[in-house]
């Protein structure tokens, strides 16, 4: 992608089914560091502003640290969490020497050496970059089984109702964040499970077993369907709590993804599947999807199972996902990016007029490289009907027959990324002075006002780079039209549910909109939209008002519109944008249908309620987060 925007975030999650003796016999004291840290370098395109990562001791006796919890926030933060660790490590096996491989000393002695992992990989979002924004969280309590760890990759809708909820139920939250909201909530629901089952229990408290009986009754189900019965949002959200459970629980809708593999030694959760198959060398269909609505849920004892806590609904993965947040050598994604680049090829062969002789074909580095496969896959296909229909069907042609088998389409790599520069370095007054330097060309490929330059990206956002950058790099080499090409639809509406596209004035699409309701007179709708927007708010489940402007034109006409929008002044060539339409988009990906960025279908009401807000704050000049 061209544009930046603020990513999705990556969790990960090991469970040791065996005795610690057992994986130092086999493998080593270090097995499930090792894993942990593949588990999370394979997820790092999740997140590189933060990362942090927990362990937990099961059953050590009191007087001993039983959690360790780590976060950094360094340029590679995996990396520099490891590297603490394995330090600590290094310096165990020196102090302990022979006893460096004893179970219980480790596990008294040195710290990441329990059964339970939890990692989290983050995008910082809307300046919030400290390390106390970092996960895990804590919640810390001196009773072992209320001690909550939590990580996620979500976001919420209702941040308000759920912080309210909060103080109804007495407590005095520190922060009016999804995060802190939805520990806290869990954590009361976790509270009162263990004071249940104390109080259910009182006459034994002479039982030098007792809190291992209470611990291991504790029913995470019941806390769960508690808890998290309020909530709006797209969520995967991990724990663990100090007494040896652990739990992953997906939204209803199943718009974030979550995945999970167990044998007789591990029970592993990741937020994709390459990296669960890379650290543990399994086969794809061994690795199995978190059901929507349910939580995953490891008892104390490594014991496990799938079980309902929301009721589930109409499935919306979502599909951006797909297109480009997630690892692209997953095989089903993989196929999905090449279908997209396919599709598209009827709108390219249109936008060059079938001209394939003076047409250049080249990519927008690293994510569209998939779809701009797929798209020469179709062109390829399309000259092999073309040599059917002339050469068997006997169809004329200007061209040699010789020439026709000869011919293959001229694909270049035209545009490069200097990965090194990074233009979220910097605020966003001088963004753009670095976006002008992130992509460089190759010269001398393209003849001059004669060839037409064909470039696909993954996905078009806010257009900043197009016209600061590539469009500019492009005109330089002097074609004679430029087609860019988008592998996604228009991207038209926020997401409120994990990426961080919240304010409408941003999208190109909108802008277009809003510039072509002027210049038809149209502008009334403006007010009118703003009117029932704000009428929306005291709504329980309102509609999408924003989709009405979209309505007073066709996608050709938006799309028309974008290519002024990006056109940098200067520029000589003609300019075309193609997008993908909606309909291909759920041909490409039809397993993956969460496409309210692009239709306005969102699949909770907390969505509709995002976009009617976002609109307010665009037409009332507030640049804030909508949700």
């Amino acid at each position: 992608m061209s544009d930046k925007i603020l990513h999705e975030c990556g969790i990960a999650l090991i469970r040791l089914r065996k005795p610690l003796s057992y994986y130092i016999a086999k493998y080593g004291p270090a097995y499930a560091m090792h894993k942990m840290y593949i588990l999370m370098e394979k997820q790092h395109n999740r997140g590189q502003d933060g990362a942090g990562i927990a362990n937990i001791k099961i059953d050590l006796p009191p007087g001993y640290r039983y959690i360790s919890r780590y976060r950094s926030m360094k340029q590679q933060p995996v990396v520099a969490l490891f590297k603490k660790i394995s330090k600590k490590y290094r310096k165990a096996q020196k102090a302990g020497g022979e006893k460096f491989r004893d179970a219980e000393w480790l596990r008294q002695n040195v710290a990441f050496t329990g059964e339970l992992w939890l990692g989290h990989l983050r995008y910082g979002t809307h300046g919030l970059n400290s390390i106390e924004n970092v996960h895990p969280f804590h919640r810390q309590n001196n009773w072992r089984s209320r001690n909550l760890v939590m990580a996620g990759n979500f976001n919420m809708t209702n941040v308000d109702e759920l912080f309210g909820l909060l103080i109804n139920l007495g407590q005095h939250p520190k922060e009016k964040v999804d995060t802190v909201t939805v520990m806290e909530k869990i954590g009361h629901f976790l509270d009162e499970e263990v004071q249940e089952l104390y109080h259910k229990y009182k006459d034994q408290y002479e039982n030098p077993e007792i809190t291992e009986i209470i611990e291991t009754e504790i029913n995470l189900q019941r806390v769960l369907k508690r808890a998290c019965k309020d909530f709006d949002g797209g969520y995967a959200m991990a724990g663990l709590t100090g007494s040896g459970h652990a739990f992953v629980v997906r939204d209803p809708n199943g718009i974030r993804p979550a995945y999970f593999y167990a044998d007789d030694e591990v029970i592993v959760v990741a937020s994709e599947k390459p990296a669960i198959k890379t650290a543990f060398n399994i086969r794809y269909d061994q690795i199995e999807e978190i059901k929507p609505g349910y939580a995953l849920i490891i008892d104390k004892s490594g014991s496990f199972g799938q079980y309902e806590v929301l009721t589930p609904r109409e499935k919306k993965s979502c599909s951006f996902e797909r297109i480009y947040f997630s690892r692209g050598n997953d095989p089903d994604i993989y196929r999905e990016r090449k279908q997209l680049g396919k599709l598209l090829v009827p709108q390219v062969l249109k936008a060059i007029q079938f001209d394939l002789k003076n047409t250049v074909f080249s990519y927008i580095p690293n994510t569209a490289e998939t779809a701009f496969y797929g798209m020469m896959n179709g062109v390829e296909e399309y000259l092999i009907s073309r040599r059917k229909e002339i050469i068997i069907e006997g169809k004329p042609s200007v061209d040699p027959v010789e020439d026709l088998l000869s011919f293959r389409p001229r694909v270049e790599k035209i545009v490069l990324k200097d990965a090194r520069l990074r233009t979220f370095i910097t605020d966003d007054d001088h963004r753009d002075d670095l976006v002008t330097h992130v992509y460089d060309t190759t010269y001398e490929v393209v003849q001059k006002n004669k060839d037409t330059l064909v470039v696909i990206d993954d996905s078009i956002v806010r257009g900043t780079t197009l016209e600061k950058s590539i469009l500019r790099m492009l005109n330089r080499l002097e074609p004679k039209k430029i087609v860019i090409v988008s592998s996604a639809p228009q991207i038209r509406y926020p997401d409120c549910y994990g990426i961080d596209m919240s304010r409408l004035g941003d999208f190109v699409a909108f802008r277009a909109v809003i510039d072509l309701l002027r210049e038809h007179g149209k502008e009334y709708l403006l007010e009118e939209v703003y009117e029932l927007c704000r009428r929306s708010v005291k709504e329980k489940e309102p509609e999408n008002h924003v989709k009405k402007l979209y309505d007073a034109f066709t996608y050709e006409e938006v799309s028309h519109k974008i290519a002024e929008i990006v056109r940098p002044t200067e520029m000589q060539a003609e300019l075309e944008v193609v997008f993908q339409t909606v309909e291909n988009l759920h041909k490409a990906i039809p397993h993956h249908t969460g496409d309210w960025y692009f239709t306005g279908n969102y699949p909770t009401p907390g969505g509709n309620k995002v976009v009617n807000r976002a609109y307010l704050n665009y037409m009332e000049g507030k640049l804030v987060r909508a949700y």
